[in-house]
């Protein structure tokens, strides 16, 4: 009985744990090299909606067969993303070229 007892204990501590665990959640937006301004608010808007509901940012520009000679304005569009986001989150990674993909993530900044 008291090994019963026991595992029900440590089944109810478990539990307590998990419930004040925080979970991490990652979005993703992704642009191509020449993205349009229309098409660049758009993704903007949903990137500020994802940081203010706590979510962590991955965006990233993916550059298909010969646009990778587009790299710079890539960057530049990434860098310009983190500047436009600049009041709701913070640049966690800088933007890096792995492949074809051209990744930065951006955090939420604390509630006040």
């Amino acid at each position: 009985m008291d090994y019963k007892k026991f595992l029900y204990e440590q089944k109810r501590r478990e539990k307590e744990l998990k419930a004040k665990s925080t979970q991490i959640v990652l979005k993703e937006i992704r642009f191509g090299p020449q993205t349009d301004e229309h098409d660049y608010e758009f993704k903007r808007k949903n990137a500020e909606k994802f940081l203010k509901d706590g979510a962590k940012l991955k965006a990233f520009v993916f550059f298909k067969g010969r646009s990778i000679i587009y790299k710079e304005q890539g960057q530049i569009l990434l860098l310009r993303l983190a500047q436009d986001l600049e009041e709701v989150g913070k640049v966690e990674a800088m933007p890096v070229l792995e492949g074809k993909r051209m990744i930065m993530f951006i955090t939420p900044k604390k509630k006040k």
